[in-house]
């Protein structure tokens, strides 16, 4: 048809697996469109743990492959993107009703030798009256074991990963739905329809890739037409926000008595993150919210080992996601696996299709890698990996050093003040000079909402990085939802103009100054 453009791939989904796969594809020379119905990472990339890790709690349910992968991975990533992701220590109180030593030892034992370790410290015991993460626990928890993983901001990987595919020449199109897809022998042709406003789009491509996550036996049943004998489990992991329970830089993880875990985590300067839930799920994964049963197991798990008790009117925000897990025979959902699996589908008369199921953010880039090496064989465009030892935009930070790159960085311009140059060079790396531009102080930076919010920083977000809303800015872009009062949400959300949604961040509980 007349107007119709081609591409060599077309990815539903904007999600951590979508974009990992443009980016891997676009990057081996392939045309690249991804669209996603809402923004990036809209759902349950960016309601997460936020957590770059191997999955200790895994080696339970003998998951050695997937924890290897994992931990592999975990290397990758701290290399690659230094300024969202960076090394973190957990503690976790034994408690000898529940596992004992030698179990905790061992399986640290392994966690430690099961992937290449090369940036992060081994494990060890400790004595929690001694050591400082011991001060805010309860008398009782007298010893503890610290292992190593890292943290992550989980939108921002996301996004990162979009504008690299992007800018390698990707197409990239949030808030654009893929309403019908038809497949034919060679190609498959797609209408999209953007969600705000604008007429559909047709497009055609030689193969599509299915990663819409909690979506995508939908995707596959009421858009593709395609029949498919994968079924998968939505599970709800949902998290909340405290005031700080503690002043150091140390995480915690608590076994309780069901045999889960939650985590408790240095989160944002001023709080603690405390998650995560695993609860069965049937409805909507967008509307996915904390329920108040949730709410207080979270509350009453934290309380067993703190000193300072955690009740729901202490919870400043929460946030929940759907997670999509592989179907499996296991009765508890806290038991099935993490780990992904990729369905191709082509043949002679088919235009290949390759359908994402189940998944971690931690083994996005090898999934990704995975995925394109069956895609590439099966267009005929095979071309070796390349991601392994690529940085992310922002991340090509001279060895991954990220305390001497801000050092310079606020040796460059003195006159910015210091909390503010921490959070853009946490957020942006080395592109922290392209926000900046010739700034020297902030009145160089612009209007100022309020609260740290300068017009540069919402400029830069608006033309490079497809935030459109407050609610892009303030909880994906940034987690500047926490910091910021009212009044400064009035003044951005004027600065967006007409096409700003009303925000949930009027819906939620959160740690707006008034």
């Amino acid at each position: 048809m007349a107007g119709e453009e081609t591409f060599d791939l077309l990815v539903v989904g904007g999600g951590i697996n979508g974009v990992g796969i443009a980016r891997d594809a676009v990057g081996r020379g392939l045309s690249v469109l991804l669209c996603e119905q809402d923004d990036l990472a809209g759902h349950t990339s960016s309601c997460s743990t936020k957590l770059i890790h191997g999955g200790l709690r895994y080696l339970e349910y003998y998951e050695f492959n997937l924890v290897r992968k994992a931990l592999q991975e975990r290397e990758v990533l701290l290399r690659a993107a230094p300024h969202i992701i960076w090394p973190l220590r957990f503690v976790m109180p034994h408690d000898r009703s529940l596992r004992p030593a030698w179990m905790i030892r061992a399986g640290l034992f392994l966690y430690d030798h099961l992937g290449k370790r090369e940036l992060l410290p081994s494990s060890s015991a400790v004595d929690l009256t001694r050591h400082p993460a011991g001060r805010p626990l309860r008398a009782e928890s007298k010893v503890g074991f610290v292992y190593s993983d890292a943290w992550v901001d989980d939108a921002r990987l996301v996004v990162l990963n979009a504008i690299d595919a992007a800018e390698r020449g990707a197409t990239i199109l949030p808030r654009t739905r893929c309403v019908r897809a038809q497949r034919g022998s060679k190609v498959w042709e797609a209408t999209l329809q953007p969600a705000v406003g604008g007429a559909p789009r047709t497009v055609r491509s030689k193969a599509l890739v299915n990663a819409a996550g909690p979506w995508a036996v939908s995707l596959l049943r009421d858009t593709l037409a395609v029949p498919s004998g994968r079924s998968l489990r939505m599970a709800k992991g949902s998290h909340i926000v405290v005031r700080k329970l503690f002043d150091h830089d140390f995480a915690y993880i608590l076994q309780n008595p069901d045999k889960r875990i939650i985590f408790a985590i240095p989160y944002e300067r001023e709080f603690t993150l405390i998650g995560t839930t695993d609860v069965a799920y049937d409805a909507d994964p967008a509307a996915a919210a904390i329920s108040d049963d949730e709410t207080r197991y979270l509350c009453e798990m934290a309380s067993r080992y703190f000193t300072r008790v955690v009740t729901p009117t202490d919870v400043v925000w929460s946030y929940a996601g759907v997670r999509p897990l592989l179907e499996d025979e296991s009765a508890d959902l806290s038991a099935v696996t993490r780990d992904y699996v990729l369905e191709y589908d082509a043949g002679a008369e088919r235009a290949p299709l390759l359908s994402v199921f189940g998944g971690k953010i931690t083994t996005y880039r090898r999934l990704a890698e995975e995925a394109m090496d069956l895609l590439g064989r099966g267009l005929d465009r095979f071309r070796a990996p390349w991601t392994a030892g690529v940085a992310l935009p922002g991340g090509d930070i001279a060895h991954a050093n990220f305390e001497e790159f801000l050092s310079g960085l606020r040796l460059q311009r003195p006159a910015l003040p210091d909390g503010l140059m921490r959070r853009y060079a946490r957020a942006y790396g080395t592109r922290t000079q392209r926000l900046l531009g010739d700034a020297k102080t902030t009145a160089d930076l612009g209007e100022h909402y309020g609260d740290g919010l300068y017009e540069a920083e919402v400029d830069y977000l608006t033309r490079n990085e497809w935030a459109l809303t407050a609610d892009d800015i303030l909880w994906r872009r940034s987690k500047l939802g926490l910091h910021v009062g009212t009044p400064t949400v009035q003044r951005l959300t004027a600065r967006l103009g007409s096409t700003a949604k009303k925000e949930r961040i009027a819906e939620v509980r959160h740690a707006a100054r008034a």
